[in-house]
């Protein structure tokens, strides 16, 4: 009996096998399908349509980008785990894949059923203050705030549990800087708020409209969430090289995933044709003009690596405030 058992079980897996390797073979074998979490013409949307033509010629098939936001983006995650033959991929970030399970109760997946196959470009997270803020600098700041013991500053952020939200409670918990949290719908009337002097601080992602804004002096750029300085900015402070923010490194990145069962010969293929795609020349100049930072090409295994660590340390802030997720 136990024998028949494990010569039925032997059975299975060589069936499995030979699926998962049919699969793999035979991909893709119609149009493949990249969700975008979010409506067209957002960040998003603007690194996926950059990558569709050079991904879909390596590819051979088609390469259609589906916009589906909703859920501050969890409804395009859901719709690609609904995705069982490896035809649908996800355009995702932090905002999308490790936030809303932290914050809404209403989400089922979690982080890790889903793996990244590439990550393709950051952009680092700056700390923005009002342009009469009476603080230059991390120093100036965090004195700024001890002389107001007891009255906290103000600080922007796309609603609670928000990945700028959690960021905020990370330096204020590192620095001793009190702080009273606004949320706000998005992004751009957070900083319509902060220009209008409503609000005093705000994280935000250091790309588009947001350099320009600082180099004109509308609001001033208080620090970069990065070790050093970058080299296209090189005026603008890393906060992580303040004594008290030793790692404070935080960065907004645009990757490609798959459902965590996609078999591992067509995440590697996938993980070739998009880093190809990541090669043309006009591809990176397009990211570059958007104060992106592309990605170096990484193994799996590093992406694995990367994602998991990107994980625990948001559930680490998450737990250390007493975050629940709400209905």
């Amino acid at each position: 009996m136990n024998t028949l058992l494990l010569r039925s079980a032997a059975l299975v897996a060589g069936l499995t096998i030979v699926a998962s390797s049919a699969l793999a073979q035979a991909w893709p074998s119609k149009p493949v399908s990249l969700v975008v979490p979010w409506p067209a013409g957002g960040p998003s949307d603007f690194v996926a349509r950059q990558i569709q033509n050079d991904t879909q010629k390596a590819l051979g098939q088609p390469l259609v980008v589906e916009n589906i936001g909703g859920v501050g983006g969890a409804m395009g995650v859901q719709k690609m785990l609904t995705g069982t033959d490896g035809h649908t991929l996800l355009l995702g970030s932090p905002l999308e894949l490790i936030i809303p399970p932290l914050t809404l109760a209403s989400v089922k997946y979690k982080p890790t059923d889903l793996r990244m196959v590439a990550q393709l470009v950051r952009a680092p997270l700056v700390l923005i203050a009002r342009k009469d803020l009476p603080a230059d600098n991390i120093d100036e700041l965090i004195a700024l705030a001890a002389q107001r013991k007891g009255r906290p500053l103000t600080m922007a952020n796309t609603g609670a549990g928000s990945m700028f939200h959690l960021v905020a409670e990370r330096l204020s918990q590192a620095t001793g800087i009190e702080l009273i949290h606004v949320p706000y719908r998005g992004s751009a009337p957070a900083m319509g708020d902060l220009m209008g002097g409503q609000v005093d601080l705000m994280f935000t992602i250091f790309a588009g409209p947001v350099p320009p804004t600082i180099a004109d002096g509308k609001l001033k750029a208080i620090g970069l969430a990065t070790a050093a300085p970058l080299a296209r900015f090189p005026k603008v402070a890393a906060l992580a090289a303040h004594p008290r923010l030793a790692g404070f490194e935080f960065d907004s990145w645009a990757g490609v995933q798959v459902p965590r069962q996609t078999p591992d010969d067509v995440a590697q293929r996938l993980n070739k044709a998009l880093y190809d795609a990541m090669a043309n020349p006009q591809t990176r100049q397009a990211f570059e003009n958007t104060g992106n930072i592309i990605v170096p090409p990484m193994s799996l295994a590093e992406l694995d690596r990367l994602y998991q660590a990107e994980i625990a340390r948001y559930q680490a802030i998450a737990r250390s405030i007493n975050l629940q997720p709400q209905q």
